[in-house]
């Protein structure tokens, strides 16, 4: 192997600079160079748009949900809140109310979700550094207080400042057909904006937040939930927790972590990834099988070194080697140096942002990467087979030579 490995080096070095065969051999380097590094960055984007994703959505989406399989309210009762709270890496139960209503401010009207939340929302929650205007409270001496996003601020024109005007909300009755009062077919409530969130343009713009015992008597419904939001100690597995709750609740009940919650959502991103992943392995493939021709003139153009190395008693192995480890040299070299070039760009954009969104609405400044050691191992395991196969068959032919007709 030694003696293979020195004569495939010395095929693959600097001696035939003047080599039609050297100067192919170094476009399919950096090809497969150049592809790789494309790949890499590819992935790294798409790691941290994923990222990104999943960090906007915790300022608003509960650690796990709790809500019915099928149907929308359930009844609530101490002892469903207590099994849950058994659980030692439970630090809160959020008890949820949420359905669609009419919201009305100064003459502007808008249909919307209310959410009503309990009083323990407010402790420790991430909403807080998205909050850009007021307090995050949902209630003060006695008097009740909406979270509005940002979205819905615009659309009816909201001012915190003005003490004078306060929040209309109404949602319908289920009356009977012959009820002919216009106020019997709907409830009414008022409640003071408190502050202003901004996460992401789905929230911002379809949700107000409002304390339990207000979406309680707006909606009438007193021992009814559309779900629990369960948050869990930090440093401790959401997994864990979640396969305990779906062992502990009824079964007409389904526990979701954050990522089911927004499934359509993470289910889109990981096709596009796999899409652009498969885009850009065929790229590296092409740029790998470059190596077959390279090495099939490789093994044409030395035949009659082939020819001397049998005759000083060089066995079809040896010669096989040979050119299996040129190739596998030009082929990892070029995916080391993308490998290189891709973790050296990928930390200018992040240093330094050489590639901003170029909107001045974008949630972030610049494109978002993040590199992933698995991504560099799998297109490095996947360049290393590819570049095996390719190699193969010139190795296969060389071993084949007739040492007769090339003396």
């Amino acid at each position: 192997m030694h003696t293979a490995f020195f004569i495939a080096k010395r095929y693959f070095s600097t001696n035939s600079k003047g080599n039609l065969i050297y100067r192919m051999s170094l476009i399919a380097w950096l090809s497969v160079a150049l592809s790789t590094m494309a790949l890499l960055l590819v992935l790294s984007i798409f790691n941290g748009l994923e990222d990104v994703v999943r960090k906007l959505f915790y300022a608003f989406d509960p650690d796990i949900k709790v809500e019915l399989k099928q149907g929308k309210y359930f009844s609530i009762s101490p002892d469903l809140i207590h099994k849950i709270e058994s659980i030692p890496e439970v630090t809160k139960v959020v008890e949820v109310i949420e359905e669609n209503v009419l919201f009305t401010y100064r003459g502007h009207q808008l249909v919307a979700k209310l959410k009503g939340v309990s009083a323990n929302f407010v402790q420790d929650s991430p909403l807080a550094t998205h909050i850009i205007q007021g307090k995050l409270e949902l209630e003060k001496n006695g008097q009740n207080f909406a979270l509005v996003g940002a979205g819905i601020q615009y659309a009816l024109s909201i001012r915190l400042n003005n003490i004078f005007e306060e929040l209309q909300v109404f949602y319908p009755r289920n009356n009977k057909p012959n009820a002919i009062v216009p106020q019997n077919f709907y409830r009414t409530g008022w409640i003071k904006p408190g502050a202003v969130f901004a996460i992401e343009k789905h929230f911002d713009e379809n949700y107000v937040i409002v304390p339990l015992n207000f979406a309680i008597q707006l909606l009438g419904n007193t021992d009814k939930r559309t779900a629990l939001e369960v948050q869990v100690m930090r440093n401790n597995s959401i997994k864990k927790v979640q396969q305990a709750l779906q062992a502990l609740l009824p079964q007409q009940f389904k526990v979701l972590n954050r990522e089911e919650q927004q499934m359509t959502l993470m289910r889109t991103i990981r096709i596009e990834r796999i899409l652009v992943f498969t885009t850009f392995a065929l790229i590296v493939i092409v740029a790998s099988l470059n190596i077959f021709f390279i090495l099939s003139m490789l093994v044409l153009a030395k035949r009659p070194n082939i020819a001397i190395l049998y005759i000083l008693g060089a066995t079809p192995k040896t010669i096989r080697n040979i050119f299996l480890l040129n190739g596998l040299l030009i082929g990892l070299s070029g995916a080391l140096a993308g490998m290189l070039l891709a973790w050296f760009l990928t930390w200018l954009q992040q240093k330094f942002v050489l590639i901003s969104m170029g909107m001045q609405t974008s949630l972030i400044e610049a494109y978002p990467v993040k590199r992933q050691i698995s991504d560099f191992i799998y297109v490095g395991i996947g360049v290393f087979l590819t570049t095996l196969i390719a190699s193969y068959r010139p190795a296969l032919l060389a071993t084949r030579i007739n040492i007769r007709e090339h003396l």
